[in-house]
């Protein structure tokens, strides 16, 4: 029944032979690995905005310098980790290359910080387009949390169904927004040249004072420009970077070869991010578009342009997709950076086992039972998860720009002064980044209330998190190193094994047909073979007593009395008290088990022998068999 309901919900397996046919071309990798660094687009520009907004009319003019350094550090990070892709063509991106370069240590660092910022990206990706469906239709609003928690479900559905099958979902909603975009951008561009331009801001001055009163934030004074403001705005459009690593660390994913069809793939995604962040930059400029409540920036920018037409909802609409697709590139690579940690025994090894469908099933179903929880927690609110945003992604750059650097160094291929340079250069410019990030938004998110608890939220969650994992990571490898070392048998350390003698309890709780096989095979396994009833009614029990005489099964029956109605409490003690008058046996406890035909029927009966092995299952020197008695009807 379960397999039925695998192959109706999940398709039909995958053969290992099909795995080359199932990796994706360009066409597709693009929309698998760039939905998150895509849809940045929708909010980057924004974030940039946000923060300058108190300085008036200047906002415009600094904000598209700002998104040109933005563009310039998209390139530089790009150049960096397209050397990573050739370089380690077997994916890791961050992680194996600050841990072959730098260390252990700084490899696991990169390691959390980009498994800490896939499950951001996956709850502020769903949450925010959420917000935009929302704002469609404002009365879903007290839903926001729950229809959240269900995008992130569907989206890890689709992609427990297979690569290439999510790869063709997803394709049709992220080249949706890129063409609408660019369109976007040459019509308004075109207005721009030819004069018909109309204002949205006619007044910054009062507008940026009625926004900062609004939204409950300090006024600054307006046409006040300091260079810390600055550095917080571009800090916050550097959001347009989450993401952009990921086509490194998912390399095995494309078709072969698969180092030039990556690093191919990762231009094509640099230059429509780069390009969009730019153009809808200017735009607002050109525009004098400022955030506004209930609007974003690209809506007041279609809105201008086109009017409240098609074009206008079909921009909303694609805007709201991409960002809950925008999840697929964190579901993509956040199994795959797990299963290699776990294929280096630094996470745990369920997570390298590749499913049906030939995807990390354990991951996906691990990313979104998290992301989930934090999109509930935090009642589903982009703004309340943003903070925390960001900050990982950065440390991982940094890490791996660095980590390049010294790789070239240390090889000095041809090039490898410019090459080298580079990646420094890259490395401390997302340093600065990532510092600005931190001391930014270190406590800037909103307090979540659990019972009277006030619980205040950002950065620091990060910063905390990072580092309790990379210890838990060595736990982990602590835990599978030890255990390496105490199950590694060599011909110094190969001794005879001892002979097993064993004590056979069979659990009965009524005389049936079910437990004769069960007490012929606890026969087989020793002479020493007991029978255990548990009294919970005393008529049961001398009706079970005269039975058992009247059958003459051959086994005798041990009766323990049970004073407050519990099965487990007595059969534990009995166990203990018989390894205790025999240290050196096993004592194997076999467990009648009826097998109805219909699946349903299961539920019908008592799991409190379930329950016992659970009790039991950490004891030494216990053994639990089923002997399974199969129904016809």
């Amino acid at each position: 029944m379960f397999g039925f309901l695998r192959r109706l919900l999940l398709g039909a397996p995958i053969p290992s032979s099909r795995h080359e046919h199932e990796r994706l071309n360009k066409f597709l990798a693009l929309p698998v690995f760039s939905s998150d660094a895509v849809s940045s687009v929708a909010y980057a520009s924004q974030e940039i905005l946000l923060v300058l907004i108190v300085a008036g009319a200047v906002a415009w003019r600094v904000s598209f310098w700002i998104a040109l350094c933005i563009a310039g550090l998209i390139a530089i990070v790009t150049i960096s980790y397209r050397q990573t892709i050739h370089a380690y063509p077997q994916g890791g991106g961050s992680y194996t290359v600050a841990k072959e370069n730098l260390g252990t240590f700084y490899g696991l660092i990169a390691a959390a910080s980009l498994l800490t910022d896939y499950v951001l990206t996956v709850s502020v990706s769903v949450a925010a387009g959420v917000e935009a469906i929302v704002s469609l239709h404002q009365g879903l609003a007290p839903h926001a949390a729950v229809m959240g928690v269900a995008a992130v479900f569907i989206v890890a559905y689709m992609n427990l169904r297979g690569l290439r099958e999510s790869g063709s979902l997803f394709a049709g909603p992220t080249y949706a927004f890129i063409i609408l975009l660019y369109t976007l951008l040459g019509v308004g561009l075109y207005k721009v040249i030819t004069g018909h331009v109309v204002h949205v801001v006619t007044d910054p001055s009062a507008y940026a004072i009625a926004f900062t009163k609004a939204e409950g934030k300090p006024i600054l004074g307006i046409e006040t420009l300091s260079a810390f403001l600055i550095l917080r705005a571009f800090s916050s459009g550097c959001s347009a970077l989450t993401g952009i690593e990921a086509i490194a660390n998912g390399v095995p994913a494309f078709r072969a070869p698969e180092s030039r069809n990556a690093a191919t793939t990762m231009t094509y995604m640099a230059t429509i991010l780069a390009t969009l962040v730019l153009g809808v930059t200017y735009l607002a400029n050109a525009y004098h578009v400022f955030p506004a409540a209930n609007e974003t920036v690209i809506s007041q920018i279609a809105r201008t342009v086109f009017g409240r037409g098609a074009f206008w909802v079909a921009v909303q609409v694609a805007t709201a997709l991409i960002l809950i697709l925008a999840a697929n590139t964190a579901f993509q690579d956040f199994p795959r950076l797990s299963s290699i940690l776990a294929r280096d025994r630094f996470a745990p090894r369920q997570l390298t086992n590749i499913g049906d469908k030939l995807v990390f099933s354990n991951g996906i179903i691990l990313l979104s039972i998290v992301a989930a929880l934090l999109i509930y927690v935090f009642g589903g609110k982009t703004s309340a998860l943003i903070p925390l945003y960001a900050v990982g992604v950065f440390i991982s750059f940094t890490l791996s720009q660095v980590g390049m650097g010294v790789r070239q160094m240390r090889l000095k291929h041809q090039g490898w002064r410019l090459h080298s340079a580079v990646s420094f250069f890259g490395g401390f410019v997302t340093f600065i980044v990532t510092c600005v990030t931190a001391v930014v938004k270190l406590t800037e998110g909103p307090v979540i209330h659990v019972g009277r608890l006030g619980i205040p939220t950002g950065a620091y969650f990060v910063l905390i998190l990072i580092p309790c994992l990379v210890i838990l990571f060595y736990k982990i490898h602590k835990h599978y190193i030890t255990m390496g070392n105490q199950l590694r048998l060599t011909k110094e350390t190969f001794k005879e094994p001892p002979t097993v003698r064993s004590t056979s309890i069979v659990l009965t709780s009524s005389i049936h047909a079910g437990i004769l096989p069960a007490l012929e095979y606890a026969r087989t396994l020793s002479h020493d073979c007991r029978a255990l009833f548990v009294e919970i009614d005393p008529i049961e029990t001398r009706i079970i007593r005269e039975r058992w005489e009247e059958f003459g099964l051959g086994v005798p029956l041990v009766i323990l009395e049970s004073p407050y109605r519990s099965m487990i409490g007595p059969v534990i003690k009995y166990l203990e008290e018989v390894k205790k008058e025999r240290p050196d046996y096993v004592v194997t406890v076999v467990l009648p088990e009826i097998v109805p035909k219909k699946w349903w029927h299961k539920l019908l009966h008592n799991q409190s022998a379930l329950m016992l092995k659970i009790a039991l299952m950490m004891r030494r020197g216990i053994v639990f068999t089923n002997v399974r008695y199969y129904l016809e009807q």
